[in-house]
């Protein structure tokens, strides 16, 4: 197995990366356009990734030794979950350095590296298949993030940051005890020989396995009430740090959940079904009203990601391959949606230097192309039949109601919040009274930024009308990730032991 496409993919942009850090003098011009163009062609070859095997199985996969003392290899493989994952990754790139025309004018060539890097990680997590690479890539792609966040964040940028780092490190720990402990045990950090490893855990091992797997990764998603550290980042993040973090960092919580405490420890996850069903349930309403309340814009998308992604541990929860299908879709469209949310944001905070809602008002009278671009992410991002984010929630509901229908009844109650506050948000910006002194002189948005938003509401369309492509990608992978945990709870229990006759 030598397919040389995800190396290309990780190495690529960090060659690049390195390459620019190296040269002293670069000016902030070249450093973007190269950095531009090195994200445009780590796109472009991601693309025939799409052509994902529709069996289910592992493609473009690389299988070398690294470690080999320990059993460790640098394996690498995406099927039709992380496939769609890494596109996704890889289109956001692009759009976040075209962004960063508006908004970054200071030490350009350093942001530029940290992207770079960053994208390296990033489709490192969602392409390694050997657990200890896994690790290495998550923990990568958290010290770029802490940096952007860190040097170009706003006036708390420093507490921010921090508290991202600690929150982040504190949940990564655990995770890697678990490995090591694995590592130990099968000698072998591979994917696959892990999986047959699971099959000889004892549910005590597989127990605290699984929390410390799931410590990781509920709080990158973030699950309540893991999820403090997420609109202080969001909040002082430059606009490309909050797109990538919304739309890509996240995930990585609920990927690692799919991809790894499902299938690793079965027993473990549907004793632990009750309590994640709750915590997302939370999360969804609880994520919600908190957006409900904010009036800084950026709070307001933020606190909708913790009750968006509760969605999306629902679905994974309900073990029913509808709801958990629905569920890797919805991470796919939230990334588009609110990472389009977050572009509209930046855009209205160069022309504002504020993101107060009440500071705002009548936006569709002087910027209409903005409050085009605004109602149609708005629509996506709670869930308008036609649109992407309609045919996620719809199959994550339905599913849910088939094997929780207490769950499904209340996580239907965020899909009402969501547009409560969401259209609060449209009707804030683009309606009544021009409030902010100057906004009559403001431009509305120019062909660099509806060019980068362009592709973004393209595939909200196409997804909202055609999702059977990206489906039936998705299907097989998540039947197989879930085949271990629904086995334990559609076989029944033995039958009690029979009393032994008393003789007479």
């Amino acid at each position: 197995m030598h397919d040389l496409l995800l190396a290309l993919l990780i190495l690529g942009p960090l060659a690049v990366a390195i390459v620019l850090a190296l040269l002293p003098k670069l000016a902030p011009e070249p450093a973007r356009i190269v950095t531009l163009l090195a994200t445009i062609v780590t796109f472009c070859a991601s693309l025939p990734l799409l052509s994902t095997d529709l069996g289910g199985g592992m493609t473009h996969e690389l299988d070398l030794p690294w470690i080999a003392t320990f059993g460790i290899r640098f394996h690498l493989g995406v099927d039709g979950i992380s496939a769609p994952l890494v596109v996704l990754t890889t289109l956001l790139m692009p759009l976040v350095v075209l962004a960063s025309y508006g908004h970054v004018h200071d030490r350009v060539k350093q942001y530029c590296v940290l992207l770079l890097a960053m994208e390296a990680g990033m489709i490192g997590v969602f392409a390694a298949l050997d657990l200890v690479l896994f690790y290495v890539f998550f923990e990568m792609s958290l010290v770029p993030l802490y940096l952007l966040i860190g040097v170009f964040g706003g006036a708390r940028r420093a507490y921010a940051a921090l508290k991202f780092f600690l929150f982040t490190v504190a949940g990564s720990l655990p995770l890697l005890l678990a490995i090591l402990w694995l590592v130990q045990k099968g000698g072998s950090a591979d994917f696959a020989a892990l999986r047959t490893l699971a099959r000889t855990l004892t549910p005590h091992e597989q127990g605290w396995l699984f929390a410390a797997f799931a410590a990781a990764f509920c709080v990158k998603v973030p699950l309540v009430p893991l999820h403090t550290w997420l609109p202080d980042a969001h909040v002082e993040a430059p606009t490309g740090g909050s797109v990538i973090l919304a739309g890509v960092t996240l995930k990585m919580g609920t990927y690692g959940l799919l991809r790894f405490c499902l299938p690793l420890f079965p027993q473990a996850t549907t004793q632990a079904v009750p309590l994640l069903l709750a915590l997302a349930v939370i999360g969804i309403l609880y994520g919600a009203l908190l957006a409900w309340a904010q009036g800084d814009l950026k709070k307001i998308i933020a606190y909708s990601s913790v009750s968006h992604l509760g969605f999306v541990v629902l679905g994974l929860f309900s073990l029913q391959s509808t709801a958990a299908s629905g569920a890797v879709l919805q991470m796919i469209n939230h990334g588009l949606s609110t990472g389009a949310l977050f572009l509209l944001i930046g855009m209205i905070y160069e022309r504002a230097h504020t993101r107060q809602l009440i500071e705002f008002g009548g936006l569709a009278r002087t910027m209409p192309r903005f409050a085009f671009c605004l109602v149609l992410a708005t629509l996506s991002s709670i869930g308008v039949p036609g649109l992407n984010g309609f045919i996620g929630e719809f199959l994550i509901l339905i599913g849910t109601w088939q094997t929780h229908p207490v769950a499904a009844s209340l996580a239907a109650l965020g899909v009402l919040l969501g547009a409560i506050y969401m259209l609060g948000l449209v009707k804030g910006l683009l309606f009544g009274p021009l409030v902010h002194p100057k906004s009559a002189t403001w431009r509305d948005l120019n062909s660099r930024e509806l060019l980068l938003l362009t592709p973004l509401f393209v595939l909200m369309v196409a997804i909202g009308f055609a999702p059977q492509p990206l489906l039936r990608r998705i299907e097989p992978p998540v039947e197989r990730m879930l085949e271990a945990p629904r086995l334990l709870l559609e076989t029944p229990p033995p039958p009690p032991p029979r009393d032994a006759e008393i003789p007479r």
